[in-house]
C-alpha cells in the first residue's frame, strides 16, 4: 500500500458493514475459512520466499513447521467444530425466576485489529484471523515492518480473497501502528515485547478497548535430576536453535541440577553442533532480522559474565549469522538475565535443590511458558503446582504452541488473554446472556409498593425468621 493508509476510513467502512450486513452464519465463516486456506496453499512458496527474504536467510522447512503447518492445522481444526461452538448454550434459570429459560449467545465483536510481529509473520498474523473469521468478525490487520516484504504479499493476497470492508492489510512503520492502536476496534490483538505491549494496551485503553496481549518474556527450562541429559539436550537444542532462537516461546534460560552443568553444557553444544555443523553458508541456520537486533546479542554475550561456550564456526556478522552460544552460570543481574533475549544465546544456570530453582522461577515475572524434563510423575506435579506460566510442555519444548485445542496465552507480564482454537472463538466473541421469560410471568409480584407478599418471597429465597 503506497503512502499513509487511510485508518480511520478504513476502519470506518467495515464498521459499517457490521451495521449493514449483521452477524455472518456458519456457511459464510466456513467460505471465509476455505478461501484463506485455499489461498496459503496455493501461494505457499511465495509466502516462504518472502519470509526468508525478510529475514536474510530463513530454512524454508522452518517456515513450513512452525508457520504454514500450525495455520493450515488450526484452520481444519476450526472447521471441524465451529458449527457446534456458534450454537447457544443452555443455562440454568433460577428457582425464583420460573418458568423461564436461560442460554448463552456468542456474537461478532465487530471489527478486530490485528498487530503482528515480525519473527513469524505469517503464523502470528493468519492465526489470529483465522480466530476472528471464526467468529464472525471483520479485521483489519498491521504486519510489522521489519517484515516488510511478507507484510506487502499478504496485502496483496488477501485484497484478492476479501473485500476491503470484511479484511484489510495496512502497511507502514513505528508510527502507523501507533495510530493503528489508537483505533476504536471492538478488540485489539497485539504480539510482540512487553515493552511496545504497555505501550499498546496504554493507546487502546483510550477506547477501552480489549485487548489480547501476547508477550514474551524469559521462559524458562528446569531439568530435574531424574532426567537423561542428553535426551534433554536433544528438543532444548531443537527449541531454542529453531529460527535462531527468535521465538516468543523459545528457553531464555536453563535450571540444571549443579554437578551436572557442565556437562549438559557440552553435551547441549555438542548436539547443536551435529543439527548445524555449520553456521555461515548453512541454508538451514536462520539469520538475525536486522543489524540492530544481531549488535544487541553481540552485547548482551560481551557483557554477560561467566564461561562463554561458542559453536566452532564463528558465524557471519555480515550475513547476520550469530553462532549458537551458551552462557555458563552467568551473573543473574546483567541484562542477559534481565530481558528476554530472543536470540541463538542460552544461559545455562545451576541449582542445589528442586525447591531453590522453583523460586528463582517465581522471584521473575511469568514467563510465557515453562519446560520442565522429569519422568517422574509427582515432580513434575511439584513444578506445575509450584509455578506459573503461560503454557507449558513437559519434556519437550515449545510443542504445546502448534496444538490447535490448547489455548495460547500469556499471564501477568507474559500478556493477557488466550486465543487458537475454542478459546479463539470465545475470546474474539461476545458471550450474550439471553433470558427467556415463561407466559406466566409472576415478577411484578415483588414491585412496589412492597407488602407482605414481597416479604414472605424474600424470606423464602434468602431465608430469615417467618
Amino acid at each position: 500500500m503506497d503512502g499513509v493508509p487511510d485508518l480511520q476510513g478504513l476502519l470506518a467502512r467495515q464498521q459499517e458493514a457490521v451495521r449493514r450486513h449483521g452477524a455472518p452464519g456458519l456457511k459464510a465463516r466456513l467460505a471465509a475459512l476455505d478461501g484463506l486456506s485455499r489461498l496459503v496453499r496455493r501461494h505457499q512458496g511465495d509466502l516462504i520466499d518472502a519470509v526468508s527474504a525478510d529475514f536474510g536467510n530463513r530454512a524454508r522447512q522452518e517456515t513450513e513447521l512452525g508457520e504454514l503447518m500450525p495455520l493450515l492445522n488450526g484452520i481444519r481444526h476450526v472447521r471441524r467444530h465451529l458449527k457446534g461452538w456458534m450454537r447457544p448454550e443452555r443455562r440454568s434459570a433460577g428457582l425464583a425466576f420460573q418458568p423461564a429459560s436461560a442460554r448463552v449467545e456468542y456474537q461478532p465483536l465487530g471489527v478486530v485489529g490485528i498487530l503482528s510481529p515480525w519473527n513469524y509473520p505469517l503464523f502470528l498474523t493468519l492465526g489470529p484471523l483465522v480466530d476472528a473469521l471464526a467468529a464472525g468478525n471483520r479485521v483489519m490487520i498491521k504486519p510489522s515492518e521489519l517484515a516488510a516484504r511478507t507484510g506487502h504479499l499478504l496485502h496483496t493476497l488477501l485484497a484478492t480473497l476479501f473485500p476491503q470492508d470484511q479484511v484489510t492489510v495496512v502497511t507502514g512503520g513505528a508510527e502507523v501502528a501507533a495510530e493503528f492502536s489508537r483505533l476504536p476496534f471492538d478488540h485489539l490483538v497485539f504480539t510482540g515485547s512487553t515493552r511496545v505491549g504497555r505501550a499498546v494496551m496504554q493507546a487502546a485503553a483510550g477506547n477501552l478497548t480489549p485487548v489480547t496481549l501476547e508477550l514474551g518474556g524469559k521462559s524458562p527450562v528446569l531439568i530435574l535430576p531424574d532426567y537423561p541429559l542428553d535426551k534433554a539436550a536433544r528438543t532444548i537444542a531443537m527449541g531454542k536453535f529453531f529460527n535462531a532462537g527468535q521465538t516468543c516461546v523459545a528457553p531464555d534460560y536453563v535450571l540444571v541440577p549443579r554437578d551436572r552443568m557442565d556437562t549438559f553444557a557440552r553435551t547441549l553444544m555438542r548436539r547443536v553442533e551435529e543439527m548445524y555443523p555449520a553456521i555461515a553458508g548453512n541454508p538451514d541456520y536462520t539469520s538475525i532480522i536486522t543489524d540492530r537486533h544481531h549488535a544487541r546479542l553481540s552485547a548482551l554475550v560481551a557483557d554477560a559474565g561467566g564461561q562463554v561456550l561458542r559453536h566452532r564456526d564463528p558465524g557471519d556478522p555480515a550475513r547476520r549469522l550469530f553462532p549458537p552460544t551458551l552462557l555458563i552460570d552467568p551473573p543473574t543481574d546483567r541484562a542477559v538475565m534481565r530481558e528476554e533475549i530472543f536470540g541463538p544465546v542460552l544461559p545455562i544456570l545451576p541449582y542445589d535443590r528442586v525447591e531453590d530453582a522453583l523460586s528463582f522461577i517465581n522471584e521473575r515475572p511469568k514467563p510465557l511458558a515453562l519446560y520442565c524434563y522429569s519422568d517422574d510423575a509427582r515432580l513434575v506435579a511439584e513444578v506445575l503446582d509450584g509455578t506459573r506460566s503461560g503454557g507449558v510442555t513437559v519434556n519437550a519444548t515449545m510443542l504445546h504452541v502448534g496444538q490447535e485445542d490448547l489455548p495460547f496465552g500469556g499471564v501477568g507480564e507474559s500478556g493477557t488473554g488466550a486465543y487458537h482454537g475454542r478459546e479463539g472463538f470465545r475470546r474474539l466473541s461476545h458471550a450474550r446472556a439471553v433470558l427467556r421469560m415463561g407466559r406466566f410471568n409472576q415478577s411484578h409480584l415483588v414491585a412496589a409498593p412492597y407488602g407482605k407478599l414481597t416479604g414472605w418471597i424474600t424470606r423464602l429465597f434468602i431465608g430469615g425468621a417467618s
